[in-house]
């Protein structure tokens, strides 16, 4: 069988073909143009100053773990930035047991500050608990709002400037197509790669959002990395499992269909985007009206349960 040269260097066999681009790339050159791709991200969506604090997002998967290392690079040459890392405990036995000691060893080996936040403290009950009682939502539904309050908090308790979290491509295509599927157009800004400025929310930054799942994957094997092996037990109930399945396949027959998505959710987003906020009456955070996302999730639930 024939071997083809890589069309970067012209020099090594390719391991890799990108069916968007129809690149064929050597291990070296995946890397460096994932890399730079990086960085072209981050300078496109001015997503980062020198010397910014940067809260990174990690939870042990191959994205976090991919968007760490090369953020640690980037920065390393370029802005001068501090990282710390942030990992959250929802409290789920084993899955997350797992992905700690794996964010614990990553963090070690790269000299990183790592914090922990965990549900039991923030919210005084844990995702397993949460399953345990009656509930109108999925459980991905309290997990990712719980989640982000979280991972907000975190990036508030080490003074970050920004909070880098590791979305993908795909996951920027799926959450596109969701929001139109539910008929929610006002959520497109939080798409925003280069995130927005508002008080009490640390800026959320979106660095390998142009990087597909894939290319994350074959990144973390070429590198070695110990990362998640558990799948999440809850991850079946929720909705994004089926626009992922159709995005994949139509990514297949269509190469490029994700960036097309995602580039095309971006041109949704008003010009002026809606910075506007009240302060939950409840808990003191910000909000988008009287009460906020987390203090409605959790009184429904207790009305329900107690």
């Amino acid at each position: 069988m024939q071997t083809s040269t890589c069309t970067k260097c012209h020099n090594k066999y390719s391991i890799y073909y990108r069916p968007y681009s129809g690149e064929r790339l050597c291990s070296q050159c995946f890397q460096i143009s994932l890399k730079e791709r990086v960085q072209k991200t981050i300078n496109n969506y001015h997503m980062l100053e020198h010397k910014d604090r940067i809260a990174v997002g990690i939870s042990g998967g191959k994205d976090s773990l991919t968007l760490l290392h090369l953020l640690n690079q980037i920065e390393d040459q370029t802005h001068g930035s501090e990282i710390i890392a942030i990992t959250v405990d929802e409290g789920i036995v084993n899955y997350r047991d797992e992905a700690i000691l794996i964010v614990e060893k990553t963090c070690k080996n790269l000299d990183i500050e790592l914090v922990k936040i965990k549900f039991n403290d923030l919210f005084n009950l844990t995702i397993d608990e949460f399953n345990l009682k009656n509930r109108t939502l999925s459980i991905c539904s309290y997990c990712g709002v719980l989640r982000r309050r979280a991972l907000n908090e975190g990036a508030k308790k080490v003074s970050a400037d920004k909070l880098a979290t590791g979305h993908t491509l795909d996951d920027m295509a799926q959450t596109a197509l969701l929001n139109l599927l539910r008929g929610d157009i006002t959520k497109m800004q939080s798409l925003y790669p280069g995130g927005i400025k508002q008080k009490g929310f640390v800026q959320r930054i979106k660095p390998i959002c142009e990087i597909p799942e894939k290319e994350t994957t074959f990144y973390a094997f070429l590198e070695k990395f110990d990362f998640q092996s558990y799948q999440c037990p809850y991850s079946e109930e929720a909705m994004r499992n089926d626009t992922r399945t159709w995005l994949l396949e139509m990514e297949e027959k269509r190469p490029g269909i994700m960036f097309t998505c995602f580039h095309t959710a971006l041109k949704l987003i008003p010009n002026k985007i809606d910075k506007n906020q009240l302060i939950c009456d409840k808990c003191g955070e910000p909000s988008s009206s009287k009460f906020c996302r987390v203090c409605q999730m959790l009184d429904d639930y207790n009305k329900i349960n107690f």
